[in-house]
């Protein structure tokens, strides 16, 4: 039996929203990324793990939709996950604490987003037959550059996190993935509660500094 196979049930639709058929990788994916955010927001170390999954869920219902961009994107986030999930255990003897992006790496993200984006939107064109390049390739480099602040727990990470979620919710809703849509709608209230959740920790431990 080949993998194809093994994989195929997961693509079987279990009901309809919209008149579009929703595939078990999809609801999967939906419970998966749910429990990983909350679990980022609390700053929990399991969302690691949890993600890991996630982004294998993703893999199979981006490819099938044709977001080839997306489908690349979860095999680097693995790869980010598995960092991420290093830097937190080895942070945790020391506490690596939330903290603010510096200038410096400020600039290096968003030129690295500019231009991923642009290498991105131009191979998507040319080989593939993706209907919409450009955003795939934003929302891409923004997910990397958000993963990359996660990963070190910087608070921007979350702002990036915001800024992708608001092009995903109508690029996937285009794009027939109706519950994925729904699921970063609610990404995007949770990274609100992350985010406040990250200042307020780092605001502590200014005080704690000072007193």
């Amino acid at each position: 039996m080949v993998l194809a196979d093994i994989l195929a049930p997961l693509q079987e639709p279990l009901f309809t929203l919209l008149d579009t058929p929703v595939s078990w990788v999809e609801v999967l994916g939906f419970g998966s990324g749910a429990l990983c955010v909350w679990l980022v927001a609390r700053r929990h170390i399991a969302n690691w793990p949890i993600g890991i999954a996630n982004n294998l869920f993703f893999i199979l219902l981006f490819a099938g939709a044709g977001l080839y961009a997306d489908a690349g994107l979860q095999v680097v986030y693995v790869a980010l996950a598995v960092y991420g999930w290093w830097s937190w255990i080895a942070g945790a003897s020391g506490h690596l604490a939330v903290s603010r992006t510096d200038a410096r790496t400020w600039r290096i993200l968003a030129t690295v987003t500019v231009l991923a984006t642009a290498l991105l939107t131009l191979l998507l064109d040319r080989a593939t037959d993706s209907t919409v390049p450009f955003w795939d390739a934003l929302t891409t480099a923004l997910s990397l550059a958000a993963t990359y602040g996660q990963c070190r727990k910087k608070i921007e990470s979350w702002y990036l996190w915001i800024a992708a979620d608001v092009v995903y919710i109508p690029l996937y809703a285009y794009k027939g993935l109706y519950l994925t849509s729904l699921l970063y709608a609610g990404f995007l209230l949770l990274c609100a509660v992350g985010l406040r959740a990250w200042l307020s920790e780092a605001g502590a431990a200014r005080k704690e500094a000072l007193a």
